[in-house]
């Protein structure tokens, strides 16, 4: 078996190779590692490999991790990325540095108000159902510029772009669809002086698709720290509806190989450390 560094040298191989293909700078891909479900020490082992941005899903998790790696808290970068409710808000405001589900101003208004002072806005992006999925989190792409709008002028927190999580495709054709969506989405809010630079997408399945659209953040679990245990919490999560992943269907046999190369050429560059202020709790 390929220990998690091995494994993270093997994904940002196929960054790299995606990003030849599709006519992009490697150095505007950034590799979130999604550790959610993972002990601390994964995390450790993926930190001693390079990686500093880590995304989780549910947030009582998170707060025991980033505890337990306290010692690595001024170098690690944390990402929520699963849905969160407002009763939850008080201590992401407070412990993390990225947001990547805000789908509502009332949301967005919690964070901004409770966002420690003495730390950089909190970095967020809006997530965007852009498949129509009821079983997903995320504005309405109709809605989403005006939603832009309004949490871009919130104080405490920096709009960075979008994040979505499309319905699962089988081939590289048909997963770009709702990629290309997203990126015509955040071009459309650029056009009108939104300044993003984040576009979320692509996860172990579809990183190629989310790279030949413009992704400047891929999110990877799987191939970096293997398949999670079917039908387990993890421990410390909290498994009601308040605190729940939204449900989604994976496929992680896809390699890169046979790409054309798309007409859509690099994004601007995303700086995941920028903007970033740490509390040691």
């Amino acid at each position: 078996m390929a220990s998690i560094a091995e494994n993270i040298l093997q994904v940002r191989a196929r960054i790299e190779a995606a990003c030849r293909a599709f006519d992009r700078l490697p150095a505007s891909v950034n590799l979130l590692a999604v550790s959610k479900t993972c002990p601390g020490v994964s995390v450790r082992e993926a930190f001693a490999a390079g990686q500093r941005d880590f995304g989780e899903n549910y947030v009582q998790e998170a707060l025991a991790k980033i505890d337990e790696l306290d010692d690595l808290r001024d170098q690690l970068r944390w990402h929520l990325i699963g849905p969160l409710q407002g009763n939850k808000a008080r201590e992401v405001a407070a412990r993390f540095d990225w947001v990547h589900a805000v789908d509502r101003m009332k949301l967005a208004q919690r964070l901004s108000d409770l966002r420690p002072p003495e730390l950089a806005p909190l970095q967020v992006c809006l997530q965007v159902n852009i498949s129509g999925e009821e079983s997903k989190s995320g504005v309405a792409p109709e809605a989403a510029l005006a939603l832009a709008h309004e949490v871009a002028a919130l104080p405490r927190l920096k709009l960075r772009g979008l994040m979505a999580i499309p319905e699962p495709a089988g081939d590289l054709a048909a997963q770009r669809t709702p990629h290309r969506a997203l990126r015509k989405l955040f071009e459309a809010m650029n056009a009108e002086g939104l300044g993003l630079d984040t576009l979320s997408i692509g996860m172990s399945a579809d990183l190629e698709a989310a790279i030949a659209e413009g992704a400047t953040c891929v999110r990877i679990g799987t191939a970096i720290f293997g398949a999670r245990p079917a039908k387990s919490a993890p421990i410390g999560a909290n498994t009601s509806t308040t605190d729940r992943p939204s449900r989604r269907s994976s496929v992680e046999s896809m390699k890169p190989s046979n790409f054309s190369v798309g007409s859509y050429s690099a994004s601007p560059s995303v700086s995941m450390a920028s903007s970033v202020g740490h509390v040691r709790r």
